[in-house]
């Protein structure tokens, strides 16, 4: 890994340790994917082999009773029903760090080497073939895509002949894709952002909030008069943010006064006052089913309305915009990819928490998964579901509470998760568990008179 520098500050200790303990994420932890049982061994073994059935380095998970193949869980840069769709392939956003497709020339057209062991081992284990090939990669975070190539006798890299995607374009929904019903599609901006993903430390990506507009830093004035943060959350319309219930241990008696929150945020260490927008807090409502006596914090979810300021709260930029709501009951096919964010730790046991804006990749497991005696069993209720990575490379951590995960869908990013609890954070059979907001959109309607499909749909027209 390239070194990062990361500034580190000392953040006070959260009043919610119940959360904090057992139940918090967190989402960039490199841990091996080895089995401690017998009947993992079996499991893992099954999942790691495709056995044809998913193309281009993707995993098949088979059912847990019948050992029947599922569904493919895609390597990064595929999707489709057997990982035969390459995303991108043609072209490179950013830098180039997600493309997967299979362009093999320098810029002075010499053919590309075959990526040594140790490379692949280190940085391609998700690729193709886990990297056995030599088409072009941004694995060290160079300036786009390249290879390593003979020159004059000597091994060196150059840069690969490769477009770069349109920063104006988006690509475009695999096929067959789901569609969802956008309101007011002629003027809404939900759902929609101008800027990619960055550079990757941690299992993570550290991401700028450009990627997620809108992510929301909640944060909590101790009785010290400390600001410490408390957890993230999403802007679901201009003057309302969704987040989860036991970010608010006192309940119904939480004091609004003491929150507030930021928006258009990067790091939470530093405060840009032309960028960020900060609002303090009218009303907190959590949810009457909000229920921990199990440990599962069941109706795990909550909403925050901002005080306006003349008049206006959110206004929509490029660092700001809200996230789409999907319509009620509405769910996606297991392994479906989606993306968490957020400001928590980048291990399991740190002390601190990142001072970044991270994102990580996860892919949405099946009920059954979720619910078999070697996950969650019984603590696994219908208002929540379980999303994480084959490798349990990437996950949700303590402080990422609160958070959204967003999913694609023709275009646009709807809210379909907030992050919630997990034992650990990237462990074994043990992925995030997350708030099903589809339960929700009556309730949603109900508490902010927002109608059911606008939530999250447009801002007031300037």
């Amino acid at each position: 890994m390239k070194s990062f520098g990361v500034l580190i500050c000392t953040l006070a200790v959260l009043t919610t340790a119940e959360a904090d303990l057992f139940r918090d994420r967190k989402r960039r932890e490199l841990s091996v994917f080895s089995s401690s049982s017998s009947s993992s061994s079996s499991f893992l073994s099954s999942l790691e082999s495709s056995g044809g059935i998913c193309l281009n380095g993707g995993s098949s998970v088979p059912s847990l009773t019948s050992g029947e193949h599922m569904f493919c869980l895609c390597a990064n840069g595929f999707e489709g029903r057997r990982c035969e769709t390459g995303k991108s392939a043609h072209c490179y956003e950013g830098i180039g760090l997600y493309y997967r497709g299979t362009a093999s020339t320098s810029k002075s057209g010499r053919a590309c080497l075959e990526w040594d062991s140790d490379t692949r081992e280190r940085y391609m284990s998700p690729d193709v073939n886990a990297g056995r090939h030599n088409y072009c990669r941004n694995i060290l975070y160079k300036r786009r895509p390249w290879c390593q190539v003979w020159k004059k006798q000597q091994l060196t890299w150059e840069y690969c002949v490769i477009p770069r995607c349109g920063l104006e374009s988006f690509p475009a929904p695999p096929s067959p894709a789901p569609t969802l019903p956008v309101p007011a599609a002629e003027t809404s901006t939900c759902g929609q952002r101008t800027r990619r993903k960055q550079m990757k430390i941690v299992g993570g990506t550290v991401s700028t909030v450009e990627s997620h507009p809108w992510v929301a830093a909640i944060f909590w004035r101790s009785k010290s008069k400390d600001k410490v943060f408390r957890c993230g959350g999403s802007l679901i319309s201009a003057c309302w943010v969704l987040t989860a219930a036991h970010c608010f241990p006192d309940g119904s008696h939480t004091k609004e006064r003491r929150f507030s929150v930021s928006l258009g945020k990067n790091a939470l260490n530093e405060t840009d006052l032309y960028a960020e927008q900060t609002f303090r807090v009218e009303q907190i409502i959590v949810h009457e089913g909000f229920d921990n006596s199990e440990g599962n914090f069941n109706n795990d979810i909550a909403l925050m309305k901002l005080t306006a300021k003349y008049g206006k709260c959110a206004e929509e930029n490029h660092l700001v915009k809200t996230v789409c709501l999907p319509p009620p009951l509405q769910s996606l096919q297991p392994g479906v990819t989606c993306e968490i964010a957020g400001y928590g730790k980048e291990k399991y046991g740190l002390w601190y928490r990142s001072q970044l804006l991270q994102e990580a990749q996860v892919n949405l497991f099946a009920d059954d998964v979720c619910r078999h005696e070697d996950y969650y069993a019984n603590m696994i209720t219908d208002n929540m579901f379980c999303a994480g990575r084959p490798d349990w490379s990437q996950d949700a951590c303590e402080g990422d509470s609160g958070g959204p995960l967003v999913c694609e869908v023709g275009g646009r990013l709807f809210q379909f998760g907030v992050i919630s609890w997990g034992d650990g954070c990237a462990k074994e059979f043990r992925p995030g568990v997350y708030t099903k907001v589809t339960n929700y959109n009556g309730w949603i309607a109900e508490k902010t008179r927002l109608p059911s499909m606008t939530a999250g749909s447009m801002f007031p027209q300037k």
